[in-house]
């Protein structure tokens, strides 16, 4: 008899949990408490992003993840494109870390150090004026997280026969058995939580045991470029070099950071690190800012949006500068540094979360770690 489990969250960490559970022989149904997901999964670039991740575990699970985004794409669940990334600089400095990066990770990673001529040969969007290069990694893909998101579920039934029970919020678990309200109740050998920022229903006092916050970040979408034009490869500007955890390995990057410290403090301040995708319907996503806090208000900041698009504008440039919506969105984080939580509070439970915003770029090989670890 084959066992059974259950998932809560149907987010992406829920999403490849269920998966990996499908893959390894269980019959698996997933319990979300909206209609669909509307959380941090559908709220970001759709950016999978290997780049950013630092060599050994990390960098190949996120290697793993995208071969799973691409093998789904394929298999037609959702568009996704991979044209890579483009990490340009408009300052000596800014290229001096890149330079650095490259001579680092060329042999490992399959980067290329681009020259300015280059750079406008792979992108018309980056900015020509004091460009000094970029760095140009194949690896990352962009997918539309809200159609990407919605597609999976769909895709999940259909290949694995996964049963996804919407509109269910479960509010306590028990030896193995979920209560949904007052008296329905389903019962499986295992039980995962992906609970995202939701540490309050589930666990509350195993979640304040965890070195936890919460990350709010502000984002907004332009309107689909004009006859169909295409930015290239997805773009960064010289502040994701202080944001990703694998660019510390550069010996020049404190030095960077000071300068922006000095010149760019507001920035720092607010986390504010300057990217754009472009989804299939040629529509631009940028942003984003990042807030710590264990609880954040509603309401964007414009004048965070604002230092965003003036930012942009000095290393892009597009067709269209229409901005169509704006949001915000929230993700748990370790404060400690390490890149995600798992836990089991009883026999038989599961808790995996705080994967740091790189939910998109992890989860599907995450999941096959944990649920084989198990």
């Amino acid at each position: 008899m084959r066992k059974s489990a259950l998932v809560i969250g149907a987010g992406i960490v829920g999403l490849a949990v269920a998966r990996s559970l499908a893959i390894k022989g269980y019959t698996v149904k997933v319990f979300d408490r909206s209609e669909r997901a509307i959380g941090a999964s559908i709220r970001n670039f759709g950016m999978i992003w290997p780049i950013g991740q630092p060599s050994g575990e990390l960098y190949d699970r996120a290697l793993r993840s995208r071969d799973m985004w691409k093998q789904i794409g394929r298999e037609g669940a959702f568009w996704f494109s991979e044209k890579g990334s483009l990490h340009v600089a408009h300052e000596e400095d800014e290229w001096i870390v890149l330079q650095e990066l490259f001579h680092l990770f060329s042999q490992e990673r399959g980067i290329e150090l681009l020259t300015t001529d280059q750079v406008t040969s792979r992108s018309e969007a980056v900015v020509k004026k004091n460009l000094k290069g970029a760095l140009f990694s194949p690896h990352e893909i962009i997918v539309d997280p809200r159609e990407a998101i919605a597609a999976l579920p769909i895709y999940l039934r259909e290949k694995f026969h996964i049963e996804f029970v919407w509109g269910k919020c479960v509010r306590s678990i028990s030896e193995n058995e979920i209560v949904i309200g007052s008296h329905e109740k389903y019962k499986a050998d295992i039980v995962f939580v992906c609970s995202g920022i939701d540490m309050e229903t589930l666990y509350p006092r195993e979640y304040q045991s965890q070195n936890l916050t919460k990350c709010k970040l502000q984002m907004m979408r332009l309107a689909a470029q004009p006859q169909g034009w295409q930015i290239g490869p997805a773009l960064c500007g010289g502040l994701s070099l202080i944001h990703y955890d694998s660019f510390k390995a550069a010996p020049s990057l404190p030095k960077l950071k000071e300068r922006y410290m000095d010149e760019l403090k507001e920035y720092v301040d607010c986390g504010i690190h300057v990217m754009v995708s472009q989804n299939g319907r040629g529509e631009l996503t940028i942003g984003d800012s990042h807030e710590y806090g264990r609880s954040h208000d509603p309401f964007d900041k414009i004048f965070i949006n604002e230092l965003i698009i003036h930012y942009l504008k000095k290393v892009a440039e597009f067709k269209s500068w229409s901005l169509i919506e704006s949001w915000n969105g929230l993700y748990t984080k370790q404060v400690n540094g390490e890149p995600h939580c798992f836990f089991s509070p009883d026999p038989g439970i599961y808790v995996l979360n705080a994967l740091g915003g790189a939910g998109m770029t992890l989860s599907f090989g995450l999941a096959d770690d944990i649920v084989a670890s198990i």
